[in-house]
């Protein structure tokens, strides 16, 4: 039997998809194209373009806006595209929320303000300003072990009252806290841990954004639909299956962003480099990422 499933807005499957580089460092659109496709075709409803795994913190404003036009010409309306567009300054954020709208973004991810660490009400109404400036729905992204500042359950309650603020993308690490307003809101939970996309789907989450998904979209889709078919036992088969290589990616003290460039660089997928402060993964690194993604696609 199908459980109930929470509104989706973004769809169930999203990845946090990478931005591909030349070898020079300049930002390749035909390989963004090339990687969308292929994501898009291995069963991601979503791509979310300019996030942490997107390298926004290194990429302009300008080549935030020609990424999402680019991807969004080429899936069309096979996904739904979601602009990464959060700061710490709530004017900039605003400014790069109309950017993506006029690009073509069907959405908008919007982090906490980092390191500036602003109490409940100031966070409050940054969000609520940025979804006052444009038409698309918001994806709040409450990941504080990044940002300082935490997206205080009470502060999530009241931002769901706001028409759109629509998700939220969890790396809080307090499932507790996250069905307290999954109890209380309309507002779609979207796990940004690989490690609790069936934990939390089972209790009413969405689905999951996830930077693994760019090497294994086919496998982490395939946690929700054996879920939804009833499947519970493969469900958890699969999510078990797939940690080793989710520890590689997520957990092994370099940034997803790393490697996963790494991975999808030694598939021969559009990849490149990444840009300073961040360092490529070495050889030792990328073979063991290899080894984890072949045990895991050929089993």
């Amino acid at each position: 039997m199908t459980t109930p499933r929470t509104t989706a807005p973004f769809g169930r499957a999203l990845c946090a998809m990478i931005t591909p580089f030349t070898d020079s460092g300049e930002l390749d659109l035909d390989g963004a194209q090339q990687l969308a496709e292929r994501l898009v075709a291995d069963g991601c409803d979503g791509l979310v373009l300019s996030g942490t795994t997107g390298e926004s913190p290194t990429t302009t404003d300008a080549e935030k806006s020609a990424l999402v036009r680019s991807v969004a010409e080429a899936v069309g309306d096979r996904a739904v595209v979601v602009a990464g567009v959060g700061s710490s300054d709530t004017r900039h954020t605003v400014e790069l929320a109309l950017e993506a709208e006029k690009a073509g973004a069907d959405g908008l991810l919007v982090v906490t303000p980092y390191y500036s660490r602003p109490p409940q009400d100031s966070l409050e109404e940054h969000f609520r300003e940025i979804a006052d400036a444009s038409g698309l729905p918001l994806m709040l992204y409450d990941i504080p072990g990044r940002t300082g500042t935490r997206i205080e359950p009470e502060t999530m309650l009241r931002l769901a009252e706001h028409p759109r603020i629509a998700a939220v993308k969890d790396c809080a690490y307090d499932l507790l806290g996250t069905q307290k307003v999954l109890a209380r809101t309309d507002l779609a939970y979207y796990t940004g841990c690989e490690e609790f996309i069936l934990p939390l789907y089972a209790v009413g989450g969405a689905g999951y954004v996830s930077t693994v998904a760019n090497a294994v979209p086919h496998h982490l889709r395939g946690i929700l639909d054996a879920y939804d078919a009833g499947d519970t036992a493969g469900a958890a088969l699969r999510q078990q299956r797939a940690i080793p290589l989710i520890e590689l990616m997520m957990a092994s003290g370099l940034p997803g962003t790393v490697t996963a460039k790494a991975l999808l660089g030694a598939l021969g997928l559009p990849a490149g480099p990444v840009r300073a402060p961040l360092r490529p993964a070495g050889r030792e690194a990328t073979d063991g990422l290899v080894a984890a993604y072949e045990r895991l696609t050929t089993a």
